[in-house]
């Protein structure tokens, strides 16, 4: 272990590794070690707008908030240490995937970013994914695409570019119009054989548009795609201005190829061998897990991507996880504040969440959808938030917490048993970070009831997405000829890394089942809400 001093050594020297992430509620930075150890961290809160009925931030949010996600790294640097934090080994940049970014030849970013969150391309999805063979979700970059083509949006002809969310704080840093494998496998289809866009797919979309004399073509407007241990570019004097406005970073610095999420959270929990599989879970939820044979069929639940090397992998996403269970934990605050009291949040939210391991295993016949926009997993293009009981449910604290944490399940419940029941996809334990595994034993449990396999959390679960990014960027300096990422993460970084496993117990198994078929019945109570607000 390094002492502060070996630590504030080792910042000097530049010795150190950045992985920023773009979460839908937070932006993380996390500077590690050679060996992956943590040093500091820092944090930039924000939220997405509904505006024009699209979910979006603004440009001013995306690179504000990287500017104060970055001070308060540096902060807790010279906090810590004593010390300016002025050179980088290697950095890279990740965020939520998906979504929708289109420029023109001069730059200028033609609509407000569309995320992953908007739920309006299902005309453009579903003929895809009947051209493709291929599920193509409503979130992909190529739906945006598409669909803004079906809608006959003026902007579409002006393309020069489009990219991520990543791919574009990438660019504006080193200048290079890149992505990672696994970001670029949720903008379009990904050829695992040779680890880019898949031809025959592009050609298709060339056909299906052949009609509208585009004066571009679809893969020269898409990014590059590298894989995990490419370098990507290096921070520019105009990108170190930007992340840091004091003038102390230094530019050069060589960047990893930009990330999203997905790829992140497996690196983290080193989940990129084949039969591993891991849980994400904050605002939004997805599992991943990297198949040893192809799926027999196409399913709309049912995302297909890549690891950061370009592996295979399974994903159900889903759109909605914790922002309502979120906004339940927010209430009871200021019920306390009310009472003059102020309770730390970590306080609150581990009380809170500690407290549903009380409640009865089927939650007392309590009800919630966490639906703040639309889940395609179980048909909805948009939400809205409810909880129902009926006169005689056992209506507690714990039961009311525990049917929230159980809800924010559901929808990803929904999928993975397709994947596991239909495809006979086998996982032999499921790796957990986010948000949700934060107080110890909780997320933990509630999660392996639901998948009815062993959970397994890192000391580092709860701020994975970033450290995953920082592992890469290592990965990309540190990695010996023909070293795979897969033993890199399993035989350097993870050898040292503290984690606790949970197997599912057999009462909660059966108080989830429960749960479940209660929720899928209810259903048509969220269906009439959305009709009727």
């Amino acid at each position: 272990m390094e002492t502060g001093k070996e630590a504030a050594k080792v910042i000097e020297a530049g010795q150190v590794y950045l992985g920023i992430e773009f979460g839908s509620t937070r932006i993380k930075a996390v500077l590690t070690d050679k060996d992956g150890k943590v040093l500091a961290t820092g944090g930039h809160g924000w939220e997405n707008r509904l505006e024009n009925g699209i979910w979006t931030y603004s440009e001013e949010d995306i690179f504000s908030g990287l500017r104060d996600c970055y001070q308060s790294l540096a902060k807790d640097v010279k906090a810590q240490y004593g010390i300016p934090l002025k050179k980088i080994a290697a950095m890279g940049v990740s965020a939520m995937m998906h979504g929708y970014l289109p420029f023109d030849k001069d730059g200028r970013l033609l609509v407000p970013f569309r995320t992953w969150r908007n739920t309006m391309t299902e005309e453009a999805a579903e003929k895809l994914t009947g051209v493709f063979s291929y599920n193509i979700p409503q979130r992909w970059s190529i739906a945006h695409l598409y669909q803004a083509i079906l809608n006959g949006e003026e902007h579409v002809k002006e393309i020069a570019y489009f990219t991520t969310l990543a791919g574009y704080v990438h660019q504006k840093l080193t200048g290079e119009k890149v992505l990672g494998v696994g970001d670029a496998s949720g903008m379009f289809p990904i050829d695992t054989a040779t680890g880019d866009y898949d031809e025959k797919m592009l050609a298709a979309f060339e056909k299906l548009i052949a009609d509208k004399h585009y004066s571009w073509c679809l893969r020269d407007i898409l990014p590059k795609v590298l894989p995990a241990g490419e370098k990507a570019g290096v921070l520019t004097k105009e990108g170190a201005a930007l992340l840091d406005p004091s003038g102390e970073l230094e530019a050069g610095c060589p960047f990893c190829p930009p990330e999203g999420d997905a790829g992140t959270g497996m690196a983290a929990t080193n989940c990129v061998r084949i039969r591993t599989g891991n849980v994400s879970a904050g605002t939004s939820i997805f599992a991943m897990a990297v198949l040893d044979h192809p799926l027999r069929q196409v399913h709309p639940e049912i995302d297909m991507v890549t690891t950061p090397s370009g592996a295979p992998v399974a994903m159900v996403h889903c759109n909605n996880c914790t922002s309502d269970l979120n906004a339940w934990v927010s209430l009871f605050g200021q019920a306390l504040q009310a009472f003059g009291m102020t309770p730390d949040s970590n306080d609150l939210y581990g009380t809170l969440y500690r407290k549903a391991l009380e409640g009865d295993p089927d939650c007392g016949g309590l009800l919630a959808y966490n639906y703040f926009s639309g889940e395609h997993v179980t048909g909805f293009e948009e939400g809205r938030p409810l909880f129902v009981r009926r006169p005689d449910s056992r209506f507690t604290l714990a039961n009311f917490m525990r049917v929230h944490l159980y809800t924010s399940l559901g929808a990803l419940k929904t999928g993975m048993d397709i994947l596991m029941n239909e495809e006979n996809v086998s996982l032999e334990n499921i790796m957990g970070h986010g948000g949700l595994f934060k107080t110890e034993g909780v997320g933990q449990r509630i999660v392996a009831a639901a998948m009815h396999t062993p959970v397994t959390c890192m000391e580092t679960a709860g701020e994975g997405g970033p450290w995953g990014m920082a592992l890469l960027a290592c990965y990309m300096m540190q990695r010996t000829a023909g070293e795979s990422l897969e033993d890199y993460l399993s035989n350097r970084v993870f050898q040292i890394c503290q984690s606790t496993t949970m197997q599912p117990d057999e009462t909660d198994i059966k108080g989830f089942d429960a749960f479940m078929n209660r929720y899928a019945k209810g259903l048509s109570i969220e269906k009439a809400a959305i009709e009727a607000l």
